[in-house]
């Protein structure tokens, strides 16, 4: 057993062992499932997956598309029944994710529990609906999630609104806090599994073991869904040779760098990567990564950067592999992710005046 890593302020590492006691457990992961490969490959798998009824809305975008967003409104909330004032958990799914992951199920179930409504972002052509234009997503471009934000802020502004994003959601979420800054309509950040820089997750995820258990199956879920809405992609990119990518590099090379604009995969990459955005950042977030996450590589984390900064903590487990954390002989349930999520998120709309004070942010500079 070992306790995780905080890296953090000494302010907001107070706050944090106050309010998310989890973050001082010892983190032991599953006694026949200690390598971050098998984590995820196991988590995959056995990973139960909550009963949860959404609301499905779609919203348009400014170019003619649309975005699919998944409602949980918790209308029974005890807490917050007053639907105005209810707290919103935003959730930002992983690269090919969508609201039926596990995880999101998991987080949406330690988030209506504890009274507060969701509402997952589903990037375009992921979340079941039609693209209407030539455009999809990529962790660089935050109009889209600036586009939800806002009408959510507009359903209900007097409602606090918390960002979560997960691997690929997490690096849209932490692109979008830092472009944004005070401005973000966002009390809190909170990720999980987010790769830090994107040329050293692609270099790590193109290690022969980790092409054949991971980046093989992602970039065949990227090329199905450019299958799916290919009369409207084949008008600005050339599908068929989009579709003999074998990484997710070449993916992005062939597809994601061309539609948003790129000389290249590595400008891309670039501008893709959050660490460098973190000193621009204006609201608490809350990172966790595992140090044998083969999507996230351990010398990507910004340490220096995070120890430099007021308002932003980072939580270090030597396992748990990519979005799995897992514990227990039979780890299908509630985990330490699931814990580490359920905390922050309740820390956060509970204690509102004691993170901003232990992150020195005064109130007025958020809106």
């Amino acid at each position: 057993m070992k306790t995780p890593a905080l890296v953090s302020s000494k302010a907001f590492s107070v706050f944090l062992h106050k309010h998310c006691p989890v973050v001082a457990e010892c983190f032991s992961p599953t006694p026949w499932c200690w390598g971050g490969r098998l984590q995820t490959l196991v988590c995959a798998l056995l990973k139960s997956r909550p009963r949860v009824t959404y609301r499905n809305e779609l919203i348009g975008t400014v170019d003619g598309g649309q975005i699919s967003l998944d409602w949980v409104d918790n209308q029974s909330s005890a807490a917050y029944p007053e639907c105005s004032t209810r707290p919103t958990v935003l959730i930002l799914p992983g690269l090919t994710g969508n609201s039926q992951q596990s995880y999101v199920l998991h987080a949406i179930s330690q988030a209506t529990r504890r009274g507060y409504r969701c509402v997952v972002f589903n990037n375009r052509g992921v979340g079941g609906e039609e693209l209407l234009t030539p455009v999809t997503y990529c962790a660089a471009n935050t109009s889209d999630l600036e586009n939800v934000v806002q009408h959510v802020k507009g359903l209900y502004p007097h409602a606090p609104v918390l960002g979560a994003g997960v691997s690929l959601g997490g690096m849209l979420l932490l692109n979008y806090l830092g472009r944004k800054r005070s401005d973000s309509g966002m009390v809190a950040g909170l990720t999980i599994s987010v790769p830090w820089d994107a040329h050293k997750s692609s270099a790590s995820m193109e290690e022969p073991l980790n092409w054949l258990l991971f980046n093989k199956y992602l970039t065949s879920g990227l090329c199905r869904a450019v299958t799916r809405h290919r009369k409207m992609l084949e008008k600005v990119v050339d599908v068929d040779y989009v579709l003999k990518a074998r990484t997710i590099r070449e993916f992005d090379e062939r597809f994601t760098s061309l539609l948003f604009g790129y000389k290249s995969c590595t400008e891309y990459y670039h501008d893709a990567s959050p660490y460098k955005k973190l000193p621009n950042t204006a609201v608490p977030i809350l990172c966790l990564n595992a140090a044998d996450d083969p999507f996230s590589p351990q010398n990507a984390f910004p340490l220096a950067i995070v120890q430099s900064l007021p308002n932003v903590a980072l939580l270090l487990t030597a396992h748990g592999g990519h979005i799995a954390f897992l514990q227990g002989l039979f780890p299908r349930g509630e985990s330490y992710m699931e814990r580490v999520f359920g905390q922050f998120v309740q820390a956060v709309f509970e204690h509102p005046k004691d993170i901003m004070k232990a992150c020195d942010i005064k109130e007025e500079k958020l809106s």
